[in-house]
């Protein structure tokens, strides 16, 4: 369904942030990213596969966002479904089948397996506990709005965290400068944001001199995505290439990178937009902390480090083409191209991972590599185990 001429101030959430799902029980749209900032599009949800494709295809991207997307999509379609044939275990090992198929559409995201696991909990216990599918189906459904809005609050908390950990790690002296990569606000998550949610509550609180976003290539989500949301959110920003980030460093104008996360290992080691290892070796060069926003649903304790992480490569038409693949060509035809969506940041350049329970710091490393584990057992009162 498209808004044709409709201003961006008519897609807005309640608190006045873009809005990139419009669920209601039954009823999911999600905002067609590739079309911002020129076109606002929605398109209807109507299941599992058109969850998957929106997912794989980038309609909906940031790794938050993803996990509703996908977990919506499902209640979406068990909502609608009719004359289901079987009893609760049928149930159950339906929903469980249609999960995994949607963390086949983007791997390297960890929100998108971890919200399949919590969920596929509650499928298996409601299945022990009731013989008719219907059951199983409302049980799946409600969990799925509770992790929507599970998500804004989350993100708000990440921002509260970071903007006063920040300010402290600044010494409460002056405003400072902020640069940021990829699009990690209100279009990737259910609302609010991680990264730039932390520069949102700093804008709010009166400290941000002004917020640098990277264009960051080849889909272009701080060009199209950041940018559009700092103009809207009349956060003082400025759009720089990615090429451009060093000289920025270089001249002083920055004092701090925040940026988010897909997956953080147990180490520390984080997976984000390709493009985000080079910054944090930038910021080490030039003695700026790089900190990392990511809920506790991004960190994946079952894998060690980095190395371990899956890394997604995405279609040569987005190098090829301009727009993300989307527009006309650019490179020579007979190209081979390399076209990794993400890139590993090592622990040792990350001074800090900002959550919604606090901020793991240096001081919370041993051996070089943060000590989540303990970090995530005092900040939650559960075993990681």
């Amino acid at each position: 369904m498209a808004l044709d001429s409709k201003l961006i101030d008519d897609v807005l959430a309640v608190d006045n942030t873009l809005q990139a799902i419009c669920y209601k029980r039954g009823s999911l749209q999600l905002l067609d990213q590739r079309k911002l900032p020129l076109e606002t599009v929605y398109l209807d949800i109507h299941g599992s596969a058109d969850g998957w494709n929106a997912i794989r295809e980038m309609v909906v991207r940031g790794a938050p966002a993803i996990a509703i997307a996908a977990a919506l999509s499902l209640a979406v379609e068990v909502a609608n479904l009719k004359d289901f044939n079987g009893g609760s275990k049928d149930a159950a090992s339906f929903l469980e089948s249609k999960l995994e198929y949607l963390v086949s559409s983007r791997p390297t995201a960890v929100n998108l397996s971890d919200a399949a696991i919590k969920l596929k909990e509650i499928i298996s216990k409601a299945a022990s506990t009731v013989t008719v599918p219907e059951s199983v189906f409302q049980a799946y459904i409600e969990a799925a709005e509770i992790m929507l809005d599970d998500d804004v609050a989350t993100n708000k908390a990440i921002g509260s965290h970071g903007a006063s950990f920040l300010q402290h790690q600044q010494n409460n002296s002056k405003r400072f400068s902020v640069l940021t990569h990829c699009n990690t606000g209100s279009l990737a998550t259910a609302g609010y944001g991680t990264a730039l949610g932390v520069i949102r509550a700093l804008h709010a609180q009166g400290v941000l001199e002004r917020a640098y976003c990277t264009e960051t290539r080849p889909f272009n989500q701080g060009s199209r995505l950041t940018a559009f949301e700092l103009v809207h959110e009349k956060i003082p920003a400025t759009l720089v290439a990615d090429s451009a980030a060093a000289a920025l460093m270089k001249e002083g104008r920055v004092d701090a990178v925040v940026v988010g996360a897909d997956r953080v290992t147990a180490n520390g080691d984080t997976a984000n937009k390709i493009g985000t290892y080079s910054l944090a070796l930038c910021a080490m060069h030039h003695h700026i902390p790089f900190y990392v926003a990511a809920p506790l649903t991004s960190i994946d304790l079952s894998l060690s480090s980095g190395q371990e992480i899956v890394i997604e490569e995405r279609s040569a038409k987005e190098l090829l083409h301009t727009r993300g693949g989307l527009g006309e060509q650019v490179a020579a035809s007979g190209i081979s191209v390399w076209n990794p969506a993400f890139d590993v940041t090592p622990a040792n350049l990350i001074a800090g991972i900002i959550t919604e329970k606090g901020v793991i710091t240096k001081n919370d490393m041993k051996d070089d590599a943060f000590d989540i584990k303990d970090f995530i057992e005092k900040a939650t009162g559960k075993s990681t185990v």
